[in-house]
């Protein structure tokens, strides 16, 4: 709430015309912070009262122009008491231009996310992928057919978003729509950056996201182990399309390309590292984030293996890969001939790199968050959670050293 209010007429002196009359601007002060207007009327200074306000005398003229300047005090009054009704700030500024006529166009949530969006797909390439602008031109879309569907409104203006708002959204991802938890989450992440510009440019004053909490579940991340991997690699595929994608599949599962990554891994991003060895060095589309592999024999092998297709030697890339829904597509067909239950897709490619390739052959966890090019460590300790194998395996190896200890000392005693 504004806590100080003001108005006051005052002459401009310094800029009394020919005739020895000085203009009579009008004062605006709220909170401390003022706003100036001409009231288009001026007056000898001989004629004016700043104590009382006002113009002094009893001629029409000076009558007339207390009139005037009444209308004016009582139009700023009103401009106040609506801003105040319709829960809008009220500064000086906004008083002025309630006066002038200028009224401050009220922004709205998606003319903001939408200007939002254009920024954002100028600057892919730069600073986003095209994969983070399709998720905000989705999120955008889920928004205007929430408030369609939950208050029959094409848009809102940003203050009246509130907790309110926030859950039916929430509530409207999950039922309306089938998203999951998580999905949803991200969704209205991508709609808080929104509210979080809008704060920081003043257009919401109070974060309606102040008491909720937005909180990802924890995914648990399929991926092959050893003995589905070396069945993979070894099954014999007399269909060239499968043994292709099949093939690329390996490989990523031995570098931990994500699929876009591995589509578009060209000559010029195979490097020879300070060991003399062939590695991929390369930012990762999603991220940006570097991403340097050392390459193994099976991904050597796999390379060698493409080098004359007809696709790779036109194109300058490293491998002839097919598009995301078909590879998909096939490594179901794949896993029924290996006889593998999962849900074979390219992604979990890179998990099985992650897990079975790397922190399962004690590969630190630092070497495989840079591989992965993850930005942050915690990222890749995700992966780490899910190896009770290993886990399995690390405390074998601590009870057998401590059964060896526990023999050395009995045989000390002995002795």
């Amino acid at each position: 709430m504004n806590t100080t209010f003001g108005l006051l007429f005052y002459l401009k002196k310094s800029k009394v015309n020919s005739a020895g009359n000085a203009p009579i601007y009008l004062r605006i002060t709220v909170d401390g912070k003022r706003s100036e207007i001409s009231t288009k009327r001026s007056i000898n200074p001989k004629h004016w009262s700043a104590e009382a306000n006002k113009a002094i005398g009893r001629s029409q003229d000076i009558r007339e122009l207390n009139a005037y300047l009444d209308i004016l005090t009582s139009k700023v009054y009103q401009n106040y008491k609506l801003l105040i009704e319709d829960n809008r700030e009220v500064t000086a500024e906004t008083l002025k231009n309630k006066l002038l006529g200028i009224d401050e166009r009220e922004r709205t949530l998606l003319s903001v996310f939408k200007a939002h969006n254009n920024q954002v797909e100028k600057l892919v390439g730069k600073e986003f992928s095209p994969g983070t602008l399709e998720r905000y031109k989705t999120a955008y879309k889920h928004l205007k057919n929430f408030m369609q569907f939950q208050y029959k409104l094409s848009d809102i203006p940003l203050k009246q978003i509130n907790h309110e708002f926030i859950t039916d959204l929430e509530f409207y991802l999950k039922t309306e729509r089938n998203c999951c938890h998580n999905t949803t989450i991200k969704y209205i992440k991508n709609f808080k950056k929104i509210v979080r510009i809008s704060m920081a440019k003043k257009w919401i004053k109070y974060d309606p996201f102040a008491n909720y909490k937005v909180t990802l579940k924890e995914v648990k991340r399929d991926y092959l182990t050893k003995e589905e991997l070396v069945r993979l690699i070894a099954k014999k595929l007399h269909n060239e399309r499968l043994d292709r994608v099949r093939d690329i599949f390996v490989f990523c599962c031995y570098t931990g390309l994500a699929y876009v990554d591995v589509k578009q891994l060209n000559q010029d991003q195979l490097i020879k590292g300070i060991d003399g060895e062939l590695w991929i060095k390369r930012s990762r589309q999603k991220t940006t984030t570097r991403s340097n592999v050392p390459l193994l024999d099976v991904p050597l092998q796999i390379i060698e293996k493409y080098k004359n297709h007809p696709e790779v030697v036109t194109k300058n890339i490293v491998l002839p890969v097919l598009s995301n829904q078909k590879s998909n597509a096939y490594l179901k067909e794949i896993a029924d001939l290996c006889d593998i239950k999962k849900n074979l897709t390219t992604h979990l490619a890179r998990h099985t790199f992650a897990t079975t390739v790397t922190l399962s052959n004690n590969v630190p966890i630092e070497s495989v968050s840079k591989m992965l090019g993850h930005k942050s460590i915690k990222t890749t300790q995700h992966y780490a959670k899910i190896l009770d194998h290993k886990v399995s395996a690390d405390m074998n190896q601590l009870r057998e050293r401590m059964a060896q200890q526990e023999d050395e000392v009995s045989m000390k005693k002995i002795s």
